[in-house]
């Protein structure tokens, strides 16, 4: 049982970061059902920044967790008016196909500016543990889970009860209808990106400890996020981190007692749950079938 326990505290901090990317995923997909590949990289990129502004990675330092998130907030919206608003009347080939332009060009531009070698990230929590009945919880596991959590938690308030956030939500739902009612919506697709490009800075900075920062840290994670979001459902935001936290908690469940299933295997699996449920049931656990007449 100390195992098990052990295991799934840290298959819940892993999970809350796939959750959390997945959920920056699914904004922009309700907005525009375009599949962001970038995400990954943009995560990666503010990282990158918060590392400057921690100087080069001596210690952790809230203020710079924070100012991250603001970097990350404009430079999504940024992203979504100058690349992704110009081809809004394009196929949804091209605006996929610019979204990996984004992630090469990211990935050159990291790599170019501070180099593709490692490079120690400080973590905000102390490596050590708490032992509770024997149980050993990390306290980084522990803390990564609470702050990607936090993160999530405020979001979903801000959509919930804020005028703003229900606007956006009204946007993403119809955008003609919410056009007709005086709503703007290529700003309030530009904020959903935003706070995508910020869910995304809280995951790298949170993964970043534990995989050291370089230009592909976040390839693998997004493909686990992408994987949490079809297995909670790509239109559906609780889906997200529900499929994260699931399938966090499933991978080490299967690294622990399922010797085959090795770190190298953690991918491989991740993608056969994805074709499972695509297979099963496409619309993913909390999605639903909608039928659209052509």
């Amino acid at each position: 049982m100390q195992t098990f326990f052990q295991t799934l505290t840290t298959g819940l901090s892993d999970g809350s970061i796939y959750g959390s990317l997945a959920l920056a995923l699914v904004l922009i997909y309700k907005a525009t059902e375009v599949i962001n590949f970038a995400q990954g990289e943009m995560a990666m990129f503010t990282t990158y920044i918060a590392w400057a502004l921690m100087g080069h990675g001596s210690t952790f330092e809230w203020w710079a967790f924070f100012a991250t998130l603001g970097i990350a907030f404009v430079g999504g919206a940024a992203l979504q008016q100058t690349v992704i608003r110009p081809l809004e009347r394009a196929s949804v080939l091209t605006a996929v196909m610019a979204t990996i332009a984004l992630l090469v060009i990211l990935n050159g531009l990291a790599a170019w500016i501070w180099s593709p070698q490692l490079q120690f990230f400080p973590s905000p929590f102390p490596t050590s543990s708490w032992v509770i009945g024997g149980v050993h919880i990390s306290k980084q596991d522990a803390g990564t889970f609470g702050v990607v959590m936090a993160c999530v938690l405020i979001l979903w308030l801000f959509f919930r009860f804020t005028k703003l956030g229900l606007a956006m939500r009204a946007g993403a739902l119809n955008p003609g209808a919410a056009r007709l009612m005086g709503v703007r919506a290529s700003w309030l697709l530009a904020l959903g990106w935003g706070f995508a490009a910020a869910l995304g800075a809280v995951s790298g900075m949170m993964v970043a400890p534990t995989v050291f920062l370089t230009p592909n840290m976040m390839q693998a994670v997004l493909i686990y996020a992408f994987a949490a979001a079809i297995l909670g459902g790509l239109e559906s935001p609780v889906g997200a981190i529900a499929g994260g936290l699931s399938l966090g908690v499933l991978l080490n469940m299967l690294g622990e007692y399922v010797h085959p299933v090795t770190t190298e295997l953690r991918l491989p699996v991740a993608l056969g749950i994805l074709l499972v449920v695509l297979l099963v049931k496409p619309a993913g656990l909390f999605g639903r079938v909608v039928v659209r007449r052509v």
